[in-house]
């Protein structure tokens, strides 16, 4: 996973836990905006939920956070 998209990952991961807590859960569509800007990107992020981790559609933003500081 490249940098820019770890970055993102835990910032709107840390957003989400101090607004919610940490039971907020997320889908890897809260990374990105509504129009689809970054396609690349996008597909990165949901390969990595749908196909490496076969992740369910929200896990917590915990849980996210963690895998991505660990590097998985």
């Amino acid at each position: 996973m490249r940098e820019q998209l770890r970055t993102k990952i835990i910032d709107v991961c840390d957003k989400k836990i101090s607004v919610k807590g940490d039971g907020v859960g997320v889908s890897f569509y809260a990374f990105f905006a509504n129009k689809n800007d970054d396609p690349d990107l996008l597909m990165e992020a949901a390969t990595w939920w749908i196909q490496t981790h076969k992740l369910d559609h929200f896990v917590k933003a915990k849980v996210i956070k963690e895998m991505v500081e660990r590097g998985l």
